[in-house]
């Protein structure tokens, strides 16, 4: 009997070796036969050494069952992420460490292959953590045509569906390759961002009717950020927005959700006194007033010179709001009118106010040097020295404005170069008792200011 069974499972292991066949080979996850066995028994040794990190051990062993059998498990790519990155930080040669950052990308590749249609962590979440790796890992080396065509392919194949890391991504490709070449990307950028923010609308409007709070807002903290680099980036300007929002604005009139977006990113980019954000604020405040309506209401009746009308509408909206770039915008509003209107303690006030709220908000420094400026005979109207001493403290607010706001530096320094002109002569400092070079001086009246004369 022994000498039977003996003979039957010599048969069976020969049977088994001639079967065998790897998973890669015959498209099964684990093989079959001996290569089945193999496989199950490598993916059991590699496991144990990565998740302690012990990426040096676990590689022979994942190495085998990446090769051999791809399809057996989604560990062998978790980990094998792991792995090569160890690799690569381990490797000083310059061609090997990229040559395993090509393998890298193949490791993504690979899993998208076998495991992207997993309802999770599918196709477009693994291209987005290639993209995201490829970044890292190259850093200023990137090459953004290759990220930008990886991820065009995702958003255009999943569009709603795509995972919400790829949009950003994404736009984050075309944004780099605009600033790399503003005439030929920009036309491509500025149809990526119109294309962009409506899947990120329509995602967010999903997760909120799912209730979805931690999507919503990822979506949102997303979309804001696609939103912010499109203001600063330069080909948003005012001539490009008016002629992709206005027929936009009129057809969602009644859409509050989008009406107030179109004016955030209008103000962002400092289109905020177009017709278009004027017409965009009477539709929403039609339907709810809101603070950035009131503010377009506002500055309609300012360009209308109905400075009453602007004062209330920009006072309503203050009083509506907690954002503080918003209301740092109402007062310097409220400055410059005041300003224009010759009033001088209320347009610093207000300039001041803006200030508190946003610092380094250079424009408000230029309200308030101007006023000075305006207002420096009055304080000191029979005494051609201390009116000129006032001119010291506009420098100083200029310097000032040059400093927090580079936007603004170069009027800022041309203005200074005006104005030193004005400032007092070393005779007039040394003829003068209430002066000293080198001394402080305190400017009197509404200005209230001390300076270095000097």
């Amino acid at each position: 009997m022994k000498s039977k069974f003996l003979l039957f499972a010599a048969c069976f292991l020969i049977a088994a070796g001639a079967n065998a066949q790897k998973g890669i080979d015959n498209g099964t996850p684990f093989g079959s036969g001996e290569d089945s066995i193999r496989c199950m028994t490598n993916i059991s040794l590699f496991i144990p050494y990565a998740k302690s990190s012990n990426f040096k051990d676990a590689y022979p062993f994942w190495k085998l069952v990446y090769d051999e059998c791809p399809g057996a498990t989604k560990n062998t790519y978790i980990y094998g992420v792991q792995i090569i990155n160890w690799q690569i930080s381990q490797e000083p040669d310059a061609a090997k460490k990229e040559a395993l950052i090509d393998e890298l990308m193949k490791l993504f590749d690979n899993r998208a292959k076998y495991f992207g249609d997993d309802e999770r962590y599918g196709k477009d979440w693994i291209v987005a953590q290639k993209a995201q790796m490829y970044n890292q890992l190259k850093g200023e080396a990137t090459d953004q045509t290759i990220i930008y065509k990886w991820l065009n392919e995702i958003v255009d194949e999943y569009k709603e569906k795509v995972d919400p890391l790829a949009i950003s991504l994404f736009m984050f490709s075309s944004f780099k390759l605009m600033q790399s070449d503003m005439d030929k990307y920009k036309a491509q950028y500025v149809e990526d961002f119109l294309q962009c923010s409506a899947l990120f609308d329509l995602q967010l409007a999903a997760a909120k009717g799912a209730n979805n709070e931690k999507d919503a807002e990822n979506i949102e903290a997303r979309k804001a950020e696609i939103e912010q680099n499109f203001a600063a980036g330069g080909a948003a300007d005012c001539e490009t927005l008016i002629s992709i929002y206005t027929s936009k604005i009129e057809e969602n009139k009644n859409n509050l959700e989008f009406l107030k977006e179109t004016m955030t990113l209008l103000r962002r980019v400092g289109c905020n006194e177009t017709d278009l954000y004027i017409t965009a604020s009477e539709h929403v405040y039609k339907i709810e007033p809101t603070a950035e309506s009131a503010m377009g209401l506002g500055t309609k009746a300012y360009k209308e010179k109905d400075y009453a009308t602007a004062e209330k509408y920009y006072n309503e909206a203050i009083g509506m709001t907690e954002d503080s770039e918003i209301k740092a915008t109402l007062y310097y509003l409220l400055g410059v009118m005041a300003s224009q209107q010759g009033q001088y303690v209320k347009a610093k006030s207000n300039s001041l106010k803006c200030i508190a709220e946003k610092p380094d908000f250079g424009r408000a420094y230029l309200t308030i040097a101007a006023v000075y400026a305006s207002g420096a005979k009055g304080i000191y109207p029979d005494d051609p020295v201390l009116y000129k001493c006032v001119f010291f403290a506009v420098i100083d607010k200029l310097e000032k404005a040059r400093q927090v706001d580079p936007a603004i530096a170069a009027d800022a320094a041309k203005q200074i170069a005006t104005y030193r002109n004005y400032l007092p002569s070393k005779e007039d400092v040394f003829m003068h008792p209430d002066v000293n070079a080198g001394d402080n001086f305190t400017i009197g009246g509404w200005i209230n200011e001390t300076v270095k004369i000097r």
